[in-house]
């Protein structure tokens, strides 16, 4: 904690930097939602969800997806690292390797983990969404649970330069996915793209499953029960097991790219 404590301070030095990513990112987002709200606008509703329940959905997402890229976006780095011969220096030190790479300072502001928060509050009174007790408790869970999910498929994509050093492509694939389909609920897609996302790559799980359990709404294409999106904490952490095994593994494998 005391290594992003001090990685924070040090961004926030650079006022001007902060203030022009902040905007930057209220553009990237706002774009984002009024594009949803230029869709539902012509598609009142999509597959049963209208525009306020799909804020929810995106604000859920939101929340799990920005404090994953500012506590863990320097794994996203390693390729890089492996590829200019540097990765190395990691190794030769004390230090838990994967801490090391986490605690590198980069240019990741808290500036999108304020706007998500500020969202979800609007969102969730915007969707009606009951606040009681359950809520109270099951929404940090669930974005833990998101975090995790996030980090253990950014960790696994970042393993894998380990036996190909490129993984550019890979990267730019998974994250069009995630940004791009989980924008929108899981249910308005082919039934191959609704297992991919639920139970290959199980984006769902960061907002579309906890979203119907809080909407109270249901899925009968994928035949979910009510409480499957509490879950999310569980699968983030099996997630992020089989994620930290493959790393260590890719470790264990790493023989330097002779740089």
């Amino acid at each position: 904690m005391q290594a992003w404590r001090i990685r924070l301070l040090t961004m926030l030095e650079y006022k001007a930097n902060f203030i022009m990513w902040f905007a930057f990112t209220i553009a990237y987002h706002g774009v984002a939602i009024a594009a949803l709200g230029a869709t539902l606008y012509n598609f009142p509703s999509l597959a049963g969800w209208n525009f306020r329940q799909i804020a929810f959905l995106y604000a859920l997402w939101m929340l799990g997806h920005s404090t994953h890229n500012l506590l863990f976006f320097s794994i996203g780095e390693v390729p890089v690292y492996v590829q200019e011969g540097t990765f190395d220096r990691f190794l030769v030190r004390p230090r838990d390797v994967l801490f090391q790479i986490v605690s590198v300072p980069n240019q990741q502001w808290p500036d999108e983990l304020a706007l998500a928060l500020v969202w979800f509050v609007f969102a969730t009174w915007y969707a009606h969404v009951r606040i009681d007790a359950v809520f109270l408790v099951a929404v940090p869970l669930v974005v833990a649970g998101g975090v995790l999910i996030d980090l253990a498929i950014s960790l696994a994509t970042a393993t894998i330069a380990f036996w190909f050093v490129r993984v550019d492509t890979l990267r730019w694939v998974v994250m069009s996915l995630e940004q791009e389909f989980t924008r929108y609920p899981v249910s308005i897609y082919t039934r191959g793209v609704r297992i991919l996302l639920a139970y290959v790559l199980p984006y769902a799980f960061m907002n579309y499953f906890p979203a119907v359990y809080f909407l109270h709404k249901s899925d009968q294409g994928l035949a979910i029960v009510p409480w499957l999106g509490l879950l999310a904490p569980a699968v983030g952490a099996v997630w992020f097991a089989a994620a930290y095994s493959f790393w260590r593994l890719g470790l264990n494998r790493y023989q330097g790219t002779g740089s």
